[in-house]
This record gives structure tokens, C-alpha cells and sequence, in this order.
């Protein structure tokens, strides 16, 4: 009779892993794609001073509003309250970079988050207080989009995001072929 040898425990444990990993795999979040009845709003306009104001006190360009940041942070803002969770990544399968693609955002981008600051004051201070937070607003960037989410089912807690995205891309010119057709 043959006998046949056990696994070690490394190889046991390297299965497993990969077992549970490919399950996994085919688990994620669904993106909430429409807010549940509550107050999101667009604070871009409320911020872009004061967050302008800090980059010019550190010589640094100032920053625009940009559309596609303030739809990321409105959506980051109400996916955290409707989760009644400040974190960046929710759920299986998360991504900040496909959610920043997603959402049009022009790459590199960084993203803020807070909660419960009453004001855009407070919010704006509680990043400038957060070394992290204070190395985004002063990163290399050229839009911003900031918004808060309060939902009365959940409390009305405040939860804030903000988006700042990189500089557009300028426009490729159209590579002409010899017939003077475009060809790129």
C-alpha cells in the first residue's frame, strides 16, 4: 500500500489563502448610485478661498473649482453617511483610483474626509490641523470639489469630502497621414 503525503502546513495555509482570495474576488461593494432623501451639498464654492488662501500663505498655485471633483466628493460624502463610516475605501472591492476614474477626475488625485464639523470652518481646520491632510491641500493639484452629506434618518451627522484632481490633460493634435487624412 502507497502512502501519500500530507500537505505541510505552509502548502495548508496557501490554499486557503487562495481559496478565500478568489472568493473573495467576486465580492464588492455596490456604488450607491442614487442618494437616499437628505441634504448633500456642493461646498466648492465655500472652500476654494479658504483652501486658496493656504497655498498662496505657502507660495503655492491656486486651485479651481473643478465639476468632476465636487461629483467624487458628493458621492465619497454620501456613500459615508449613508455607510455611517468615515473611511476611504468601503467594502469589498473598493477603489479610490476607479472611483476618481469613474467620476471623470483628471489623475494624480488626493481626497480628504471628515465628520462631524458643523462648518466649513471647522471641516477646514480639522484638515489643516492633520498633517496628511494639510500635505494634500498643499500637493501639486489644480481642481477642487468639497461637499458634505447629512442624512436625517442617520442624525444629520456631517460628513465631509474633498476631491482635489490633477490638471487636465491639453488636447492631443490629430497625427495627419500622408493624404492628409487623421490618422490618430
Amino acid at each position: 500500500m502507497k502512502t501519500i503525503p500530507l500537505p505541510s502546513r505552509r502548502q495548508v495555509l496557501i490554499l486557503s489563502a487562495a481559496g478565500c482570495a478568489s472568493l473573495l474576488a467576486g465580492c464588492r461593494s455596490t456604488p450607491v448610485s442614487s442618494p437616499v432623501p437628505g441634504n448633500i451639498e456642493d461646498e466648492t464654492a465655500a472652500f476654494l478661498p479658504l483652501v486658496n488662501g493656504l497655498r498662496a500663505k505657502n507660495g503655492k498655485s491656486t486651485l479651481v473649482a473643478d465639476g468632476a471633483a465636487a461629483k467624487a466628493a458628493m458621492f465619497q460624502a454620501n456613500r459615508m453617511a449613508q455607510n455611517e463610516k468615515m473611511s476611504h475605501l468601503i467594502g469589498f472591492g473598493d477603489s479610490f483610483g476607479k472611483r476618481m476614474l469613474e467620476s471623470g477626475v483628471q489623475l494624480p488625485a488626493a481626497e480628504n474626509i471628515a465628520m462631524r464639523q458643523q462648518s466649513v470652518e471647522a471641516a477646514f481646520e480639522a484638515w489643516v490641523n492633520s498633517p496628511h491632510h494639510l500635505e494634500n491641500m498643499l500637493g501639486p493639484y489644480h481642481g477642487l470639489g468639497v461637499a458634505v452629506a447629512r442624512l436625517p434618518a442617520k442624525g444629520n451627522v456631517p460628513y465631509w469630502a474633498m476631491v482635489l484632481s490633477g490638471a487636465p490633460r491639453p488636447a492631443t493634435p490629430a497625427r495627419i497621414g500622408v493624404l492628409g487624412i487623421s490618422i490618430g
